[in-house]
């Protein structure tokens, strides 16, 4: 323990350290299938299945492009991909980035700090986010 560390904070400290290697692990693992499996990526794109809320009501879902964003950013393809689904390419970056880092603090012994509840200017910025990126999937034609 380190000096002003009491007892009951050690496995708090252990369980952010935990949390830290897997999702740096959870991380590299997406980074690498996406590089390093190219053959097999390509294969999934003639199998990518139409949207069900599409096919039944005729407008495109939130998630709408999502695929068509995955397979372009493991070509490393950021504008195809951002075109597809900005959302959700933002989100697998940021997911991918904030693994590598989480990895270095759990490393470091420091962990991933405890997700907190998100404040309500928070929130609402989600909200608009997934809105505006609904509207950017329904005006382009999804």
């Amino acid at each position: 323990m380190e000096a002003g560390e009491t007892a009951a904070g050690l496995p708090e400290r252990r369980a952010a350290v935990q949390l830290g290697f897997l999702w740096g692990a959870a991380a590299l693992s997406a980074a690498a299938l996406g590089l390093a499996a190219p053959g097999l990526v390509s294969r999934f794109a003639s199998a990518l299945l139409p949207c069900p809320m599409k096919a039944l009501a005729g407008i495109p879902c939130p998630a709408c492009g999502s695929g068509r964003a995955a397979l372009a950013l493991t070509r490393l393809d950021l504008s195809t991909a951002f075109v597809s689904n900005p959302l959700f390419s933002l989100a697998a970056l940021l997911f991918v980035a904030g693994g590598f880092v989480a990895a270095v603090w759990a490393f470091s012994g420091r962990g991933v700090p405890e997700p907190r509840t998100l404040s309500v200017a928070a929130r609402v910025g989600l909200v608009t986010a997934v809105a505006v990126n609904w509207a950017w999937v329904f005006l382009d034609g999804r």
